[in-house]
């Protein structure tokens, strides 16, 4: 065999190799076509193939519209603790994330200067209490005096007009005695009449001299008391800027509390969604930073529109036990299904035909048959529509492959139900 006949035999071999190769190649796709399209199809007695068909056997049910709203989760509640007055930080008891009590003493300033002026105020208050006291005394002692002269004077008064009448004093004496005890009279009656309207002038002012003084006293404690930041709620420190030696202004936030025992979510609702609403209702919320769906019940809706975003506001309860990793701020999507009809006879959408202004379902009959039926609907659901004429309950309906299915086709049914959702499945 010479060398050109042997080339010429190779070439015709590698023809032939690459021939074969597509011919592989087509049977392949070919096979992969027909386990495609094979789920859709069967043969019948005679060899045809036949359409496969979800089939589903309609009933009645209560129609539902869902509507999504968005919103953001809330705790319970958010205290700022700020310095009242300003200080020197002395101590910080509590870190970011620690569990606090109501009362627990989170943050201490300096107290000195309260300290000396609370003892300053205290002296003056012993001082005025004590001069209050004197003052109360000296008068009921001069008051008492003032009745023993009158009560004495009147006496004189008596004696002396019975020698008067007998000649034992003159006129100028009896006179004398007599202005005495107009004195006496008078000084007993200036005090007295003190007395009408209460305690005398001076107990008074003695009495209202050590109030203020203990009034002081108590204004400075309760400064001192304001030095000592406590928790007004149990909660969770979510804010801490405060460190030991630093100088607190006057209202200066240094730590916040958030009580996450009970979380709400708030969001806005529109006008023409708000009549499906009510207190109680249940929804579900859709924590996309979590990956979890809790349950909750509307709690609030406002009574007025919000004139700004034309919507009214809508508060959530989620219901417990609420994951320990929930989160005030969280963005949230909450799911509602508002009541539409009670108890009708509903279809999914997908087994719904319009065409020229007519809407009609596949009916499969005993024999497996199609038959296009025109049908009245009523409400419309998210997933499912209200039949008004046209269908009972108990009609089976196709609810896959409508667009291969004509009127007296036989197909091959494949019973499906309605899942929670309501699709076909």
């Amino acid at each position: 065999m010479n060398l050109a006949k042997l080339k010429t035999i190779l070439h015709t071999n590698k023809q032939a190799q690459k021939g074969l190769g597509f011919f592989l190649l087509l049977l392949v796709l070919a096979g992969g076509i027909y386990l495609l399209t094979a789920k859709d199809t069967s043969r019948d007695t005679s060899g045809k193939q036949q359409t496969t068909v979800d089939m589903l056997t309609i009933g009645r049910a209560d129609l539902y519209k869902r509507i999504s709203l968005t919103g953001q989760t809330v705790p319970l509640s958010q205290v700022d603790l700020a310095a009242k007055y300003q200080g020197r930080i002395l101590a910080v008891n509590v870190e970011l994330g620690q569990q606090v009590s109501e009362g627990d003493v989170l943050l201490v300033q300096d107290t000195q200067d309260a300290d000396i002026s609370i003892a300053q105020n205290q002296a003056a208050y012993s001082q005025a209490a004590a001069d209050s006291v004197t003052t109360q005394a000296s008068f009921y002692a001069n008051y008492e005096k003032a009745q023993a002269d009158y009560r004495k004077a009147v006496a004189t008064e008596q004696r002396s007009q019975r020698l008067y009448n007998v000649g034992g004093i003159s006129l100028e004496q009896m006179e004398s005695i007599q202005q005495q005890t107009a004195d006496a009279k008078g000084a007993l009656d200036a005090l007295a009449n003190q007395m009408q309207n209460g305690l005398a002038a001076s107990i008074q002012s003695s009495q209202a001299a050590a109030q203020k003084a203990q009034h002081t006293v108590q204004a400075m404690e309760k400064q001192r008391s304001d030095l000592l930041l406590r928790a007004p709620r149990s909660g969770t420190i979510g804010y801490r800027q405060a460190e030991v030696g630093n100088l607190a202004a006057a209202g200066q936030k240094l730590l916040s509390i958030v009580d996450t025992s009970q979380m709400y979510v708030d969001c806005q609702v529109a006008e023409g969604d708000l009549a499906a609403l009510a207190l109680g209702m249940p929804v579900q919320v859709q924590l996309e930073a979590l990956g979890q769906t809790l349950p909750g019940t509307i709690t609030y809706i406002s009574p007025s529109i919000d004139t700004q975003t034309l919507a009214f506001s809508l508060r959530i309860s989620l219901l417990p036990p609420l994951p320990a990793t929930l989160r005030g701020g969280l963005f949230s999507r909450v799911v509602l299904q508002l009541p539409l009809r009670q108890q009708v006879l509903v279809i999914p959408k997908e087994a719904l035909l319009e065409k020229n202004g007519q809407t009609y379902v596949f009916v499969i009959n005993g024999s497996n048959k199609i038959e296009q039926r025109l049908v009245q609907v009523g409400a419309r659901g998210d997933r499912q529509l209200e039949i008004l004429q046209g269908l009972q309950a108990g009609d089976n309906i196709a609810v896959s492959n409508l667009s291969r299915l004509r009127p007296d086709m036989v197909i091959s049914p494949h019973p499906v139900t309605l899942n929670a959702a309501g699709d076909a499945s």
